[in-house]
């Protein structure tokens, strides 16, 4: 089998396997264990002045990094030592980096919860799942949009980003992309003593986007049909509004895509329409479907072409 054929073989069995399956249980999930070892190192190194964070936390950030990487690597060597049958292995490695199953779900458990009138669920299943602002004061709106920013930024970290390490440097790449997106999650706010902890992992991360993220948003205009002018002139226009220099691009394209205005209070608004409703996290999670299908054939042609 030729490179190009295993890449698209291995790419497409993974995307199947995530959809098909979804995650595993935490005790088996990859990206459970690579949290649990940031939580623990945290715990033991995130003390001390601001120089010495900053060095904890970026060797604390790195190590989890190269341990994802080998971990990586040595399922590539068992995965080829196995022939046709290491095919499964690898993509199951490589699957633990993408969630569009589970993103799906969690963004349309507080769906129901809204449709259904139960704000506090809906607070509760938003801030479990899928943000990490506090939701105890937000609005039905307001809930709304959370899940739909979350659901279009996820396109990026959680898909595209992913499948575009792979590409680059194989299984390795793509479990170190996913360690270093978890420090940034984990770790990079700033806030405290992770304002230093945290902050080579959220450069990183910043860093590791920077193609993936406007690449994604581009997939989003490709997936809005009609709206791709709306989209796209949304997104030019509203991209840096958000503090990441990152994740505007998929929020404001979605923003565009479903002509609605997206909001985190006192922080950012993206787009020029009304307050989304339950339905329009429904017409988000089929946008971002959409453009990760988008997103798949254009690596499977590119994997070919290069």
């Amino acid at each position: 089998m030729s490179p190009a054929l295993h890449a698209v073989v291995v790419l497409a069995l993974a995307v199947v396997i995530d959809l098909a399956v979804g995650d595993p249980p935490n005790r088996w999930h990859p990206v459970a264990w690579i949290g649990r070892a940031l939580d623990r190192g945290r715990a033991r190194l995130c003390h001390g002045a601001p120089a010495r964070l900053f060095v904890a936390g970026g060797a604390l950030t790195l190590g989890v990094m190269a341990l994802a990487a080998l971990a990586g690597s040595v399922v590539v060597v068992v995965a080829h030592a196995l022939g046709p049958v290491g095919l499964v292995l690898e993509a199951a490695a490589l699957k633990s980096t993408l969630a569009l199953r589970g993103l799906a779900r969690a963004a349309r458990s507080v769906a129901a919860a809204l449709a259904a009138g139960d704000l506090a669920a809906a607070r509760a299943s938003l801030g479990f799942h899928l943000v990490s602002r506090p939701t105890a004061g937000l609005d039905a709106a307001q809930v709304a949009s959370g899940a739909i920013e979350s659901v279009a930024e996820n396109l990026a970290d959680s898909f595209v980003a992913p499948l575009l390490f792979y590409l680059a440097f194989g299984v390795p790449g793509a479990l170190a992309y996913r360690a270093l997106n978890t420090a940034d999650t984990m770790l990079g706010y700033r806030e405290g003593a992770l304002e230093h902890f945290g902050k080579l992992a959220a450069r990183l991360d910043d860093l590791a986007n920077l193609v993936p993220a406007p690449l994604a948003a581009l997939t989003i205009v490709m997936a809005a049909g009609r709206r791709c002018r709306a989209a796209w002139s949304t997104m030019l226009h509203d991209h840096a509004h958000t503090a990441s220099p990152n994740a505007g691009w998929t929020m404001s394209a979605t923003a565009g895509a479903l002509r609605v205005t997206l909001e985190k209070p006192t922080t950012y608004r993206l787009g020029h329409g009304p307050n989304p409703t339950p339905t329009d996290i429904d017409r988000a999670i089929r946008l971002v479907t959409r453009a990760a299908a988008i997103a798949l054939v254009l690596a499977f042609a590119v994997r070919f072409i290069i």
